[in-house]
């Protein structure tokens, strides 16, 4: 697993000053200001630049759709990663307008091996997960697995340039096992993090709820106290392989100094996972968008993290997180490009 430094809080400082002494009245540029610091603080320099960005968007399968649990079919999973494959996807126009590559990430999808593809990523761990509601979604071997095919793939965007990196998702259920991950490590009830996914009626929600109650008290029943045991043991039993995935791109990606932006409700728990295993990972991370998936809210919460976007946005494929790339690298650019008061010549009030 890939080890994360804390950034320099020197760099912070420094940075901070100089955001401070910038041409404009304190503070009004709202938040870009602060986006600003942390990205000088990550690359250790006052005056930060953003290049290309890129998005693994991991894919994969889970077992929990035998519940009944989502309003979209399991056979639409392998069918959207050939869509991603031929730029059909909303991901792929949001990544065409944001500056971004993207890359898929077969980590477990049920079906035939994918034709070869330049962004085709295929390290199938599995044929998706297991039922969660009734046994285990993988073994810890296979979470470690699924974890290092997310750094693999963050290592390969890096290595063909990418400067921030996003993590996307796509794989039907995985709502449900995100909401049990997050109740999982939180310590919450099922309801407090279970929303509609792929926009469910109230009956199938109601159901939905039931199913991530049941997943939960089988894994207390392997693991016990859920909030304390081994967070990689507790994404065993109740997670995705592109949850885990997810983990690994921001772990590889924080692990090369790069700032890595989080997407909605799945990736999300995948970012919640990575700073349990490595606290320094919050130094790197940015969330893109708040979701609309109630859970969301709790694990950004959780994360101390304030969102760059809130569009009302609820589909996954890394589309929020991408959306924030020309935001920060806006916020980037006004503190390397903007004059200080004494470099400009101008009066301080």
């Amino acid at each position: 697993m890939a080890t994360v430094v804390p950034v320099n809080r020197e760099s912070i400082e420094r940075a901070r000053n100089r955001q401070n002494n910038l041409t404009k009245p304190p503070g009004s540029l709202g938040r870009l200001e602060e986006l600003s610091v942390r990205l000088a603080a990550i690359q250790g320099t006052e005056k930060p630049r953003l290049g290309p960005g890129a998005v693994v968007v991991a894919t994969a399968d889970h077992g929990v759709t035998a519940e009944g649990v989502s309003a979209f079919p399991a056979e639409v999973t392998p069918q959207m990663v050939l869509n991603f494959l031929a730029d059909g996807a909303a991901i792929n126009q949001i990544a065409r307008a944001c500056g971004a590559e993207v890359y898929v990430l077969d980590v477990g999808v049920n079906g035939p091996e994918f034709p070869a593809h330049e962004r085709l990523l295929s390290a199938r761990v599995r044929p998706g997960t297991g039922n969660i509601a009734r046994e285990p979604a993988m073994t810890p071997a296979e979470a470690m697995a699924a974890l290092q095919a997310g750094e693999n793939a963050a290592r390969r965007a890096i290595s063909e340039g990418a400067e921030i990196l996003a993590a996307g998702d796509m794989g039907i259920g995985n709502t449900t096992a995100a909401a049990a991950l997050t109740a999982a490590l939180l310590g919450l009830e099922a309801r407090a993090v279970t929303g509609r996914g792929t926009g469910v009626t109230d009956e199938v929600y109601s159901h939905k709820v039931g199913v991530v109650e049941r997943a939960l008290e089988r894994a207390r029943g392997e693991l016990g106290d859920l909030s304390t045991a081994d967070p990689l043991e507790v994404a065993a039993q109740l997670g995705g392989l592109e949850i885990l995935a997810a983990a690994g791109v921001f772990l590889a990606g924080a692990a090369a100094g790069l700032p890595v932006v989080s997407d909605g409700f799945p990736v999300t728990a995948g970012a919640l996972l990575a700073s349990r295993l490595e606290p320094n990972l919050k130094d790197y991370l940015f969330a893109g968008h708040r979701s609309q998936e109630p859970g969301h809210a709790r694990q950004l919460e959780a994360l101390g993290l304030e969102p760059v976007l809130d569009l009302g946005l609820r589909l996954g494929e890394g589309t929020g997180a991408v959306l924030a790339f020309p935001i920060l690298r806006a916020a980037a650019e006004v503190l390397a490009g903007m004059a200080t008061f004494a470099e400009a010549g101008v009066s301080e009030g």
